[in-house]
């Protein structure tokens, strides 16, 4: 979940003074370029701009309404900023339309944005009645209503497993199920209900909504959000410059498990075992910045409690590949 509490000053963005500590390196270079592949809008982006004024930024989202407020806040840096509507795993094809094959920088801020949440009538929120919908793009066909009322019980099931790691996913899909034949589940209050009915009377008063692991699974279905990052991530490693890095905000051990797993892979010697010497071409590309995931502090914690669940990792190239 990328946001910050909502000051005078404006959004501020999660563990802000550690990204801007990580990335610090390579903004400050001549002729430096940075990726925001998770736009937002643009808390990140507006402060690595005003410490870098060499920075060249490109700005990627796929929330219309997230393009529109990112522009206006960036507006100060127009001539400093490339802002692209388009989904992430579309970076390569963004870089090539920008002219810039190789950057200097990536930043990955996942999940849903504070104003997706806030904004009843996009439907991310179980706290809201509003319409299923949870488009981060509002042009694309497929909604959670979609999903929930047209799905096979056992995709419905795989899917709220997989995505919301809830252990009682067959027990709500079927809910789900018998409550569709009767009439088709169009609000996200009554899907929360369903939710809620269909988990045992004990687990509902622990641990915080019984509906949050639903509505998450249904989010990253509909805005196919762990494909997109598997795509992306790699996209972006490969595009930068020896010396350069990635930053990535994961807010679910789904997304943390993935970038480890993707990160892992480039920082690893993968020569063969037994051999006396390491083979160059299988050294590892990158290594590590972050020992683990780091989290945001007790203090931003409490000044954000939506900070809560971040996990920070991060990465240097150390040679091509």
């Amino acid at each position: 979940m990328r946001s910050g509490h909502i000051e005078q000053s404006g959004h501020v963005p999660v563990m802000l003074d550690r990204v801007l500590e990580l990335l610090a390196p390579v903004a400050s270079a001549p002729d430096a370029v940075i990726v925001d592949a998770n736009l937002g809008l643009g808390g990140h982006a507006a402060a690595l701009l005003a410490a870098h004024p060499r920075l060249h930024l490109i700005g990627i989202d796929r929330d219309p309404d997230a393009i529109a407020r990112a522009t206006s806040r960036l507006a100060p840096y127009e001539d400093r900023v490339t802002i692209v509507r388009a989904v992430s795993d579309e970076l390569p094809d963004v870089l090539r339309r920008s002219g810039h094959e190789r950057i200097h920088g990536a930043l990955f801020d996942l999940g849903v944005s504070s104003p997706q949440l806030d904004e009843p009538e996009r439907g991310f929120a179980y706290s809201y009645d509003a319409p299923l919908d949870m488009r981060m793009d509002p042009e694309q066909e497929l909604t959670a209503e979609h999903v929930v009322n047209t799905y096979p019980v056992a995709e419905l099931t795989r899917v709220l497993r997989d995505y919301g790691e809830e252990r009682f996913a067959a027990r709500i899909a079927q809910a789900i199920a018998r409550e569709r034949a009767r009439r088709p589940i169009t609000s996200t209050s009554r899907l929360a209900e369903i939710v809620r009915e269909a988990i045992p009377a004990a687990t509902r008063r622990t641990g915080g909504n019984p509906a949050k692991r639903t509505f998450q699974a249904l989010r990253i279905e509909v805005n196919g959000e762990l494909a997109a990052l598997e795509r992306a991530l790699p996209a972006a490693l490969d595009a930068l410059a020896v010396g350069g890095r990635v930053v990535v905000l994961a807010y679910h051990s789904l997304e943390d498990r993935l970038v480890k797993r993707i990160l892992a892979a480039r920082t690893k010697d993968t020569s063969p075992e037994g051999l006396p010497v390491p083979l160059p071409a299988h050294q590892p590309t990158f290594r590590l910045l972050t020992r683990g995931a780091e989290l945001p502090t007790d203090e931003e914690v409490t000044r954000n409690p939506r900070s809560a669940s971040a996990r920070l990792r991060a990465a240097e190239r150390i040679r091509q590949g």
